[in-house]
């Protein structure tokens, strides 16, 4: 018996360690089935050991002692093997209770209230300002935009998330709602010059309310829509290196980020630009999250991700081709023009009839057209606005071949 003691202890610490390395799922349906198992092997010995005593006390009184050796013999086989799935048994029950009870300590805890990653901002001042009257600056499928100023007179943008106010019971649920903080704390977490970082955010029962720097020249379709009207002129030098900070953002998120963030849901709208035009992007991750966006209306959204959902690096490329045609033609993918039969149905098709047939410079926004160097540099960004809205997702460059192939039409 001390022999199968120890032989059970030694088996019980391997498989504990074992176990603990290992990946489970269904832990809590797993330990409900071993707690069976083990109260049919506790049973099992029982029945075994009255069994063996009925048939010892049958035996005449002459047994010799080779049956008897027979009899202790088996037992001490019984005991081993008893021992063994006892001690693994054990083993497996107490590694699935630790391994519970790590996942469950390391579990993101559901926060209240404002949490805050900027030493300028202060939980009490954010408060008092979100509770005012504040002004709105926009609004989208998933929220509104709005404008104000804190205590200590920093101006701050806070943009309020609504993906809970559809009373489905799912995106109430606990759960949605520690995943979106989860993207969140990883949000914060970004650090880049051209990446539009999250200050803060307040969660509330059926919404969040996230808190960046305030841009005061707005977002990139601000500034096209003032170069439309005429009250805002963009040379190409500025153009492009609105292409280029855009570009660089993505190749962060792309190829630095551990694991790789996608954007989701790229457009003029969430290119935010500061006083030297310098553009950040915004809202990076946030469309996974948001039931209610309508992709698809945009003009933004590769194709297949409208076919088939699936979303990789290659469909924020075919977004950045747009928004590269966008600053090359001042068009929108939405334009009535794009519903025409001359535009070929979109602006993607547009540009690459006009370049196969050799008539790219007429594709180029005429309020930027000027010296001819620049009119080359701008004929070579469309010639990479095509090649990053082919069909095939295969076709179109990564993110960190696009920062080389930009950088090498301007100095930067």
């Amino acid at each position: 018996m001390c022999i199968c003691f120890i032989f059970s202890a030694f088996l019980f610490f391997f498989f504990f360690f074992f176990a603990s390395m290992a990946k489970m799922r269904g832990c809590i349906v797993t330990v409900a089935l071993l707690l069976l198992l083990l109260l049919c092997l506790h049973q099992t010995p029982v029945e075994c050991k009255e069994r063996l005593i009925r048939q010892l006390s049958s035996q005449p009184s002459s047994a010799t002692k080779r049956q008897e050796f027979k009899i202790g013999f088996k037992r001490v086989i019984l005991s081993i093997v008893l021992g063994i799935l006892t001690g693994l048994i054990g083993a497996i029950l107490f590694a699935l209770l630790i391994k519970i009870a790590v996942q469950y300590i390391n579990q993101t805890p559901f926060l209240k209230g404002p949490v805050i990653f900027s030493p300028k901002i202060s939980s009490k001042t954010l408060q008092s300002a979100l509770a005012n009257e504040n002004q709105l600056l926009g609004s989208s499928s998933n929220g509104k935009y709005y404008k104000t100023v804190l205590d200590n007179g920093l101006t701050v943008a806070v943009k309020v998330l609504e993906p809970f106010d559809s009373g489905s019971p799912e995106m109430q649920s606990k759960s949605v709602k520690r995943r979106i903080q989860q993207e969140l704390e990883v949000l914060a977490s970004l650090r880049h010059r051209h990446l539009r970082s999250l200050r803060a955010y307040v969660r509330e029962s059926d919404r969040f309310s996230l808190v960046y720097d305030y841009m005061p020249m707005g977002s990139l379709e601000d500034a096209m829509n003032g170069v439309r009207e005429n009250h805002l002129e963009l040379r190409w030098d500025v153009r492009l290196r609105i292409a280029v900070g855009v570009i660089k953002g993505l190749q962060y998120l792309h190829f630095t980020c551990v694991p790789q963030i996608l954007h989701y849901n790229l457009k003029p709208t969430n290119v935010m630009l500061d006083a030297e035009f310098e553009p950040r992007l915004a809202d990076c991750g946030l469309a996974k999250l948001m039931p209610n966006i309508d992709r698809a209306t945009s003009g933004y959204c590769a194709p297949e991700c409208l076919q088939n959902c699936r979303y990789t690096d290659k469909g924020d490329i075919f977004s950045f081709g747009m928004i590269l045609g966008v600053l090359l033609t001042g068009r929108y993918p939405t334009d009535s023009f794009f519903r025409e039969a001359v535009s070929g149905g979109s602006l993607g098709q547009w540009l690459r009839h006009l370049q196969q047939a050799g008539e790219a410079h007429e594709a180029l926004d005429k309020s930027i057209l000027g010296e001819e160097v620049e009119e080359d540099e701008m004929l070579m960004a469309v010639r990479i606005a095509v090649v990053c809205l082919s069909d095939s997702p295969d076709d179109r460059p990564s993110s960190d071949e696009l920062v080389t192939m930009l950088t090498q039409l301007h100095s930067f």
